[in-house]
């Protein structure tokens, strides 16, 4: 904890983005000039090696495409997160067709790249067929599996530094009611959880909660500039929130009414949600005509 009182993953959250890009453009800078220098190596014992700047080309594009990529395979992960053991088989079978996927938008956008430039320097580059997309797939495999579990173990480490919260207490009876059976079609709604994070227990208002967002077997709750990580699904956590509050404004987002500043239109039909506390949350078309009937 720091002396503002803020644990490292709170200090960490606002240069978490500009860390991440950062860090995938380094490492790809890096791994590029490792493999054109290795490539330039080899190249001197061929009997008719290729111009440089063909050997450059080669590597530059095929890196350049799969830091492009990245995003998209994050995305993915988070989608199909591989610490779901109890649904590890379907996971899998998701990532084997995603590595596909995957291979054949790089080789696409690769092999586009380069016959760009072998068009600007008055050359032809060939590809091949199909037994050259198989040996690029073997090699994108290992690249595939090599990101998602990095990114896969990331966002592990980012948990545990965040912490993981549960609901400890059960909703609470509004005061001084009867002990009467709720009605099944209305069930009690608690106004306040009692959560553990890091071993430190908080009391969260249910109005409190600006956003929320589904994380795989997670719902992530932003309450007044903290976030909270609930095991649960953002269907079923909802369900213990006040409807006429709390609206799903995109497939992986919540948002609580009161907590939204400004709506947005964008391009498509879609919108951003400016929330009080100044993040910005995605609003799909599907549900924006939803919430415009709520008044907000």
């Amino acid at each position: 904890m720091g002396a503002d009182g803020r644990n490292f993953y709170e200090r960490y959250a606002p240069v978490r983005r500009p860390f991440e890009a950062g860090f995938w453009v380094v490492l790809m800078a890096l791994q590029a000039a490792l493999s054109t220098a290795v490539a330039l190596v080899d190249a001197q014992a061929a009997a008719q090696p290729p111009a440089r700047w063909q050997i450059v080309t080669w590597e530059l594009t095929s890196h350049a495409v799969v830091l492009a990529l990245v995003p998209a395979l994050a995305a993915f992960e988070r989608r199909f997160p591989l610490y779901r053991p109890q649904a590890l088989a379907r996971t899998l079978a998701w990532h084997l067709a995603g590595s596909i996927v995957f291979s054949l938008a790089h080789v696409l956008l690769m092999v586009g790249l380069r016959k760009l430039v072998f068009a600007a320097a008055g050359s032809h580059y060939d590809f091949g067929g199909g037994a050259a997309w198989l040996y690029e797939y073997l090699k994108d495999v290992r690249t595939y599996v090599m990101i998602v579990a990095g990114i896969a173990f990331y966002r592990f480490i980012l948990l545990r530094l965040q912490g993981e919260a549960r609901v400890l207490d059960a909703p609470e009876a509004a005061a001084g009611a009867a002990a009467a059976p709720e009605d099944a079609r209305h069930p009690a709604r608690p106004e306040r959880f009692l959560v553990r994070k890091l071993r430190r227990e908080f009391l969260i208002a249910a109005a409190d909660i600006d956003w929320l967002q589904a994380q795989g077997n997670y719902v992530g709750l932003r309450v007044n500039g903290h976030d909270y990580l609930l095991r649960a699904t953002l269907t079923d956590f909802l369900a213990q929130l006040d409807p006429a509050r709390f609206v799903r404004v995109h497939r992986s987002h919540a948002v609580n009414l009161d907590r939204v500043r400004e709506i947005e239109p964008t391009d498509g039909g879609d919108a951003r949600l400016h929330m009080r506390d100044g993040t910005v949350v995605p609003c799909s078309r599907r549900y924006r005509e939803a919430l415009g009937r709520t008044g907000a």
